[in-house]
Order: structure tokens, then sequence, then C-alpha cells
């Protein structure tokens, strides 16, 4: 359950009385973990897996009724505002018009000779500074992406940038401010999900977009040419799924580089997330095995490379510097036997989503099968890239279904997504996690995302609380499978 699926009357899911209520629904029902999309924020498209930043929090997530409390906002400020959209879905453009003037009312009335403000500025002082200022330029530039902005900027020439802090510092304020207040109610969210025993766990993205503070700031980091433009970028190659692949576009790393630098970048990046979240999922680990490589331009993915990537090398300066970190990693996809050996070697669990079993055009869909799933791994009843499972059984092809229905022993479609879930719970592996839609019993309206389109995903959200009797069912086969 992403927060910004949770309900509300804010435009979007907050760290608010929702997101708290939610807790005390995992609590109430015997659940002991809480997974989250990435929180950082979103750029064009609205994915979270596109950010301007690895570290900086989401903005719209903010709580405008706790700043209310917090004295930096009157009701009138927001209560009113039509964020133009269904009751189950987010607008990400009215967001944007309309959430920042609240959020500048807020930072006006912040008081930044705060002890705990400072403190904070203080502790993220690796990459609040460079992200106030990113954006701050981004403004200055009516949100054009960085390599659309004057040389000086664009490569961030000393005495032109020095120029710009002095002469932009409120807005400069402004950034940190409304990071500081996130990160404050993330950490008080954060606190009481653990006091009641649940455990939240956040979500790495591999790659960072190329509109983003992290590329911008330190480029070295990426394979870019003298332009700063990428040579390649990321995808994944033609399957089953898509005659054409999957075209991330994204920057890919210089892993050669990095070596040299003894992975600086990740070792940040990874340790930072592990203080935030108290599980860590890394997205697309095949990548760190090997990577698609696709031409900077390209229209599709049919012209990729694979390319080696630093395997157990980065994960074992993990390991020394943060002690095997709680970590879970995405191994969904074409897995030859070097990744697996990654996956084996490194020791963490990997994903086992159980609507892929049924799929036909998966190659390896027998070992997403119940039967096969091993202890080591987290199953899911699916991801954010999948359809829920009342909409995959509506949409998948006809021989997967009845396949799916004969395998599970499902009779009555009218209850078919806990049918599904009690399947899973079955199964050896060490976690299963539910999606919010499932539990629901919604159909692909509520998916979250479907890969290589634009415009309709990351939108869903619930029109309610979770019900009592949704946890009340959700205990009862908890206890049942011995999962409490």
């Amino acid at each position: 359950m992403h927060i910004s699926s949770l309900p509300g009357k804010q435009g979007i899911g907050t760290i608010g009385a929702s997101a708290y209520k939610f807790v005390d629904f995992l609590h109430e029902s015997l659940q002991s973990y809480w997974q989250i999309l990435p929180i950082c924020p979103t750029s064009y498209g609205d994915s979270p897996y596109q950010s301007y930043s690895t570290f900086a929090g989401n903005p719209y997530f903010i709580d405008l009724d706790i700043l209310c409390k917090m004295g930096l906002l009157e009701t009138c400020d927001y209560v009113d505002i039509d964020y133009e959209a269904e009751e189950d879905a987010v607008n990400y453009g009215a967001l944007y018009r309309l959430r920042y003037p609240v959020l500048k009312k807020a930072a006006a009335n912040f008081n930044t000779k705060d002890a705990s403000y400072n403190a904070f500025l203080a502790a993220n002082k690796d990459w609040i500074n460079s992200y106030a200022l990113f954006m701050s330029l981004k403004d200055y530039h009516q949100g054009k992406s960085w390599w659309e902005w004057e040389e000086a900027y664009r490569y961030a020439y000393a005495n032109e940038i020095d120029t710009f802090k002095a002469e932009h510092k409120d807005e400069l304020e402004f950034w940190k401010i409304i990071q500081y207040l996130f990160f404050k109610q993330w950490e008080q969210l954060k606190s009481y999900a653990n006091a009641k025993g649940i455990s939240i766990i956040g979500d790495l993205p591999i790659y960072v977009s190329l509109d983003s503070v992290d590329v911008w700031s330190d480029p070295k980091q990426f394979q870019l040419d003298d332009e700063r433009m990428p040579k390649e970028v990321s995808g994944c190659p033609p399957d089953g799924f898509s005659k054409v692949g999957q075209l991330w576009g994204n920057p890919l790393f210089d892993w050669e580089y990095m070596e040299k630098d003894g992975f600086s970048y990740w070792l940040k990046k990874i340790s930072y997330l592990c203080k935030i979240y108290d599980v860590l999922r890394i997205d697309h680990f095949r990548g760190f095995d090997s990577y698609y490589a696709i031409p900077y331009g390209s229209k599709d993915a049919t012209k990729g490379v694979w390319k080696p990537g630093p395997g157990m090398k980065l994960f074992n300066k993990v390991n020394e510097l943060i002690g095997k970190p709680r970590i879970i990693v995405e191994d969904l996809g074409f897995l030859t036997d070097s990744v697996k050996k990654l996956l084996k070697d490194s020791g963490f669990p990997g994903m086992k989503v159980i609507e892929m079993g049924f799929d036909s055009r998966d190659s390896n869909s027998k070992e997403y099968l119940p039967h096969n799933i091993i202890h080591n791994s987290v199953a899911y009843t699916g991801s954010h890239d999948n359809d829920t499972i009342k909409g995959w059984f509506e949409t998948a092809a006809k021989e997967d279904i009845e396949f799916a229905k004969k395998y599970m022993r499902i009779r009555d479609e009218q209850d078919i997504s806990w049918d599904v879930i009690a399947v899973l719970m079955q199964s050896s592996a060490r976690l299963t996690i539910v999606q919010a839609q499932d539990l629901l019993g919604l159909g692909t309206k509520a998916r979250m995302n479907t890969p290589s389109t634009i415009g309709e995903n990351w939108i869903w959200r619930a029109k309610e609380d979770m019900s009592e009797a949704i946890s009340k069912r959700l205990k009862e086969y908890t206890l049942m499978y011995e999962r409490a």
C-alpha cells in the first residue's frame, strides 16, 4: 500500500491520519510488515521510479492537517481546495498547481532557528544543499530539465552558482524546510508503526532519472558524453510480454569509475535508506549482475546489449559498511545462471509473484507456482507492475486462467482474491505480501502500473480506510497458516 494510495481529502495519500489508521489496521490484523513504493519526489510521468532525487521525500505526502496543528497553516488555507480528481484517483497535474502554494505558506510561517531543523540540516548536509539548489534552479527555469539550462548552470560553474545562491536564499530555504517537515512526519509515523510491531519495507530504484540532482551534481558516476548526455540508457529486451522490450531511458552507471571510487555513491545511498526504512527492497537486482544497455535516442529496446555489472564486489562493500542489512531483492525477469549465483551468494531473499506462476508467456513460470516457492523468498499476490488478482482473472489468457483455477481449486469466482491469498500464505516463503487492492477485491482499474505505458499509472487510491471485516478475515488467515 503506497502512501499515495491512502484515502483522505488532500488529493493524494499523506503521512497523516489515514497512514496511522492503516498501521492500526495492520496491527489488529496481526501483520508485521507494511511495504511501500519509493517515497522520493516524482517527476514527469509521476513514477516514483523516476525521481529528482534518491534522498529527498515527496512533498505531496506532507500532511496539511499536521502542519495546521503545528501552527504553520490555517484550515482555510487548504480545506476547500478542489484537487479535480475522482475519489479513487490522484490528479498529479492539479497537485502540482495547488499543493506548492500551500506548502510555501507553511514554510513562510516556519521558524528557521528551530534547533531540530538545524540539526536535520547538519545530519543531511551530504544531499540536502545540492537538492535545494537543484530544485531552486529548476523553478528558476520554469521546470525545464537541467540540460536545457544555460551553460553556467548546466555545468554548475562556481561563480555563477555562488551568485545564484546569494540571490535566491529564500527559495533554497523553502526546499530545505519542506524536506525537514516531510522527514519529521515520516519519522513520527515510522516510530508509531515500529511501536505497534510493524516494520516498514521501503524501495530503492536501481536507476535514477536523467533529470535529477544525482546526475546533475555528480555526472562522473554515470556513462555520459562530453555534453553530459547519456551514451546508452536502461531498459529490458523483447520477451513474451513485449515484442519491442521496455525502454526505461535512465542513464547507466559508470561501474568502472564506481569501483575505483569504492562504490561510495551506492554505499551512501543504501546506508541512508536502511536508516529511513526497516527493510529495503532493491529494484531490478539482475542489473547488478549484467545490465541491458540501449543506444541513446532509440525508439524502443530492440537494439540493446547486455554488459557486466559489479556483482558481489558491490554487496561485499555494503556488508562491510552496514553489516548484512535487511534487504529483499527484485529478481524477476529473465534470470541467467550468473544472476541466480549472485542471488545465492548475496543471501538476500528474492521475490516470487504468484500471478507469474500461471503465465504461459514466462519461461520461468514454474518456479513461481506456490509448491515450488523456496523458503528464502518473499512471495507476493502481485507487485505494482502486475494487475490485481481480480483483474488478472478477467484479462489473462483463457488457458492460464483455467490452469490457475484448477491448480488452486477455485470454484466460486466471487471470492477469488481471498482464495489466492490463502494459497499464497500456504507457501513456504518466509514472508508473504498482499496488495491492498487484493484485500479490497478490486479489478484492473485499481492496477498501480502497466510497464511501458504512461498516463494512467500511479494514480490508484483507496476510497476509505480498511474495514473491520477485512481485518478480521486477514487475521483469521494469518493465524490459520501460522504467519502471526
